[in-house]
């Protein structure tokens, strides 16, 4: 047995110990469909052993984009690195969580499943020597009323950027998430009240690509767990308003060499090494090709189309919050906060291919030498779902990133999701032309 299996064993015998000593009954598998909606089974303790030897079974085929009907069985085997306890969950007996890797029966990694998919790329990245990094500002609303066709979204607040709210919404809501989310292993830089009434914008700290991705996962959920516990709805919805701005999830890119941070150069302008510049120019040349997955629903383009500081044009520069792709300042004696930021994204993305794409992207900037050039004349973002789609239906590079079944069930999908769009009337419409012809 090599040191690699030891460490998993360690982990798995600390996990089956945890239960014991704890009191936990059961527990929680979690994995991540291909539009990113998370899915959930629960085993009890007993069960565990045989879940990190084989995987628990399960119908491929009723999980969205996981299977055609012949190829059915699939197994979910729990990460236990991943392992936590649910602090909400806190009467005995209590649950805990782990994350999933999908295979198919024989045990080859699922090539639908989007943790596997981000697993593929960071490989990559690792072949050529780099560990990605990455810190994710999450933006989201909440609402006091629960989703009704046809009823308007109410905040909770009327409040603006950075506003002391009163400690009975935003900002006791957000006190109660990171304690939460803390304690599940989350860790936060930051919180405060975003620009639009009851906008909340919560900050992960920077992790390694594949965790970050998981505490996405994690955070959405206990985001919406303590919503529904305060009487609140909350929304990763991209733009629920006309008038206010959207909601992003602006994300920090770094590369690193073993310790040091292959983005830094302190000769470079903006202290940019040449691996930095091509990792931007790299995104900067696939950005419309890959945004079909950063920003993946009907809904999205309203935010990116729609002002604020939301990105319209690719572009890059030194803090410039109007760009696509941003570079922070450099603070003296940090060269580890050297980083790029990815400002496209939203919330409602499924992280784990919104960062497969990007990051490939990146690579292949630094793989092929891409020089980056002054955004003069630049490129629009795609303005709507179908012209992402198209874009990304010609991208080699997203192919790749994807795989074939991935890419294939996302053009699938979103091209039913657009042509079902097309199709309704909206209440613009009724309100402009009903009453003049």
């Amino acid at each position: 047995m090599g040191p690699m299996n030891d460490q998993i064993s360690k982990q798995e015998e600390f996990v089956l110990r945890t239960l014991e000593e704890r009191n936990i009954r059961f527990v929680r598998l979690w994995f991540t469909d291909v539009l990113g909606f998370l899915k959930s089974v629960a085993i009890a303790p007993a069960e565990l052993d045989n879940a990190f030897a084989e995987g628990i079974g399960f119908d491929g085929s009723a999980i969205e984009g996981f299977a055609r009907q012949t190829e059915s069985d699939m197994l979910a085997k729990p990460d236990a690195s991943s392992f936590t306890v649910l602090p909400w969950r806190t009467q005995a007996p209590g649950a805990a969580r782990m994350f999933c890797d999908i295979t198919l029966p024989d045990g080859t990694p699922s090539a639908a499943d989007p943790r596997n998919v981000l697993k593929q790329v960071l490989r990559k990245a690792g072949e050529m020597g780099f560990t990605v990094y990455t810190h994710p500002e999450m933006e989201f609303f909440l609402f006091k009323n629960a989703p009704e066709p046809g009823v308007a979204p109410i905040p909770v607040d009327s409040a603006g950027y950075f506003d002391q709210t009163s400690s009975a919404v935003g900002h006791d809501f957000r006190r109660q998430a990171i304690t939460m989310l803390e304690a599940m292993g989350v860790s936060v830089e930051f919180s405060h009240h975003e620009g639009a009434p009851g906008q909340q914008e919560i900050d992960l700290r920077d992790a390694d690509a594949l965790t970050t991705a998981d505490n996405i996962m994690t955070f959405r959920h206990v985001v919406k767990e303590i919503a529904l516990d305060q009487g609140f709805h909350a929304s990763f919805m991209p733009k629920p308003f006309t008038d206010h701005p959207g909601s992003g999830m602006h994300t920090h890119f770094s590369l690193f060499k073993g310790e040091e941070n292959a983005f830094y150069d302190a000769k470079g302008e903006l202290q940019l090494s040449p691996v930095g510049r091509s990792f931007i120019a790299g995104i900067i040349k696939h950005a419309r090709e890959f945004t079909a997955i950063t920003n993946q629903w009907v809904n999205s383009y309203k935010r990116l189309s729609g002002g604020g500081e939301a990105p319209a044009d690719v572009t890059w520069g030194h803090n410039d919050r109007s760009s696509m792709v941003r570079i922070p300042s450099y603070k003296p004696r940090k060269e580890a906060s050297t980083r790029v930021e990815v400002r496209s994204p939203d919330s409602g993305c499924n992280p784990y291919l919104a960062f497969a794409v990007i990051i490939a992207a990146g690579l292949k900037g630094i793989e092929s030498k891409y020089e980056l050039e002054t955004s003069n004349s630049p490129q629009k973002l795609p303005t709507t779902l179908d012209e992402a789609i198209t874009a990304m239906e010609s991208s080699e590079l997203v192919r790749q990133a994807l795989g074939e079944d991935v890419f294939e069930y996302v053009l699938r999908n979103k091209k039913a999701e657009w042509a079902d769009y097309r199709k309704q009337v909206s209440a613009y419409e009724i309100d402009r032309y009903l009453p003049v012809l």
